[in-house]
């Protein structure tokens, strides 16, 4: 790694984390830490959205699937417009005045106490194995570029991360996000330009060389077959119409930032804004894996071929390899950007729901005795109790950011971290969405029933996602599919068996 490539990213990386740490306020408060004080604007927050979605699964997961196979994973933004539109008119205004920063308050109200633990635990170990799988894409290209161990590149990155989540909280995550969603694209447009303007025969070679490619046309969506055991077009789309639906409707990294925008109009027009420029964004990715193929099959440079059997290291061997002195430099600054913008939010938005649906619930004594503090003008016993929350919120952002690295070095011997992000994220959300959707419609569901419809789907996804795996008997389907049946699978329960109680009754 030249010098100059190294100062970029050196500044880059301690200019991001010295401004979260700029955003640190003394005598702040844990409200003002997990909803930004309600100040920022709707295209700042809009962009932190955007940034939270492209992570560096995004930024290098992306090509390497398009280079090692096809466009099929691209059907997954396809289904944003939808989860958008219910986001902007239902979603956001619910949220904005429930008066409950947490994500799952309202599930507590409809079903009690269990319902809030299940969705909240589901969510943590949603946001723990994704901080896993970005830390461990962060380190590649560090690892490619300079032979540093994997293991000291994730555990210094989430140190850097922890600090300045920790001490700016949410409003220094979106502001950061902002920054480095417009980096990010930047640096992913200087890359394809650089690609497809080395073809020998010019641009156009790019397309032309990936749609004849031997094994299949690389701009392929998938087979439109109706086959559930494999990742066909409408299985891609149906996973993804149900994660962004859950993403914008029940995930706390959305909630939140829904909270820290000025008005209701400024939080409809992010929720809108962050999903609809994923679009052309996440297609600029894919873009870059099929130039890469058609880059490294037209001979214009070699590639080894311990790279090319790992798909998520090829980008990185390409920008170490093909780009100038200082576009180098800009390029890994922008996969950190990318990288450090979603764990910073998975950090402040897990260590919210531990002090909103953990934290709170179990020391509602204390709370009573504070609002009678309070009442009778003890403002310095209030003030403790707020230095308090914060304490906890910070320590929370810490452990939470060590799991995500522990998972990390867990990673190192994934072949497609894609296909293991998005099988872990089918099984962890267990189907919160489901429960959702069983609070959201005019009937009144019984809580037994919304229990009952839990544990189906519990049962449902463990069976399609270790029904391979263990060879149990039965239809075995796809592992994207767990979310999509234990959803449905919750929900019709839940409803059904309502209504079979009141029978009886």
């Amino acid at each position: 790694m030249h010098l100059i490539d190294f100062i970029i990213f050196l500044v880059f990386t301690l200019g991001v984390v010295i401004f979260g740490c700029s955003f640190f306020k003394k005598g702040s408060s844990a409200e003002e830490f997990t909803s930004a004080g309600h100040s920022i604007p709707g295209w700042v927050v809009g962009m932190s959205i955007f940034a939270t979605y492209v992570s560096s699964i995004s930024y290098i997961g992306y090509p390497g699937k398009a280079f090692a196979s096809n466009w099929n994973a691209f059907v997954f933004s396809l289904s944003i417009p939808i989860a958008s539109y219910f986001a902007a008119k239902y979603f956001v205004p619910f949220y904005r005045h429930s008066g409950s920063v947490s994500a799952y308050t309202f599930l507590e109200e409809k079903f009690g106490a269990w319902a809030r633990i299940y969705a909240s635990a589901c969510y943590l170990l949603t946001q723990i194995a994704r901080m896993g799988s970005i830390l461990y894409l962060l380190a590649v290209p560090m690892y490619i570029l300079m032979g540093w161990n994997l293991h000291v590149v994730i555990i210094c990155t989430s140190i850097g991360i922890i600090i300045y989540s920790m001490m700016g909280g949410l409003k220094a995550v979106i502001w950061a996000d902002a920054i480095q969603g417009i980096i990010l694209i930047g640096g992913a447009l200087l890359c394809l330009v650089i690609l497809m303007f080395s073809m020998p025969e010019g641009p156009m070679q790019t397309f032309d060389m990936a749609i004849n490619a031997p094994k299949g046309n690389k701009f392929s969506l998938g087979a439109f077959s109706s086959d559930l055991t494999t990742s066909t077009f409408w299985v891609c789309l149906i996973y993804g119409i149900f994660i962004n639906l859950q993403n914008y409707g029940i995930d706390q990294n959305y909630v939140q930032r829904y909270h820290a925008a000025k008005t209701d109009k400024d939080a409809k027009f992010s929720a809108l804004f962050g999903g609809y420029l994923f679009i052309p964004v996440s297609a600029l990715f894919f873009l870059i894996g099929s130039a890469l193929y058609s880059y490294y099959e037209a001979g214009v440079a070699p590639l080894p071929d311990e790279i090319a059997a790992k798909p998520d290291y090829v980008f990185p061997y390409f920008i170490v390899n093909g780009l100038p002195v200082g576009l180098r430099g800009i390029l890994i600054a922008s996969i950190f950007a990318a990288g450090m913008s979603t764990v910073s939010t998975s950090v402040t938005s897990a260590a919210t729901i531990f002090l909103t649906d953990y934290w709170r619930p179990f020391f509602s004594g204390m709370r009573r005795v504070k609002d009678q503090l309070v009442h009778h003008g003890a403002v310095e016993h209030h003030s403790k109790h707020q230095r308090l929350e914060l304490a906890v919120v910070r320590i929370s952002s810490v452990v939470v950011g060590m799991l995500g690295a522990l998972v990390a070095i867990a990673m190192l011997s994934v072949e497609s971290i894609i296909d293991a992000w998005w099988t872990l994220s089918s099984i962890f959300s267990g189907g919160m969405l489901g429960l959702f959707l069983l609070g959201c419609i005019p009937q009144k569901i019984n809580r037994m029933a919304a229990a009952a419809g839990c544990l189906c789907g519990i049962i449902v996804i463990g069976w399609i996602s270790l029904a391979d795996m263990w060879n149990l008997p039965g239809v075995h389907l796809h592992p994207y599919l767990a979310i999509v049946l234990g959803t449905c699978v919750i929900f019709l329960v839940g409803f059904c068996f309502t209504f079979l109680v009141r029978g009886k009754k």
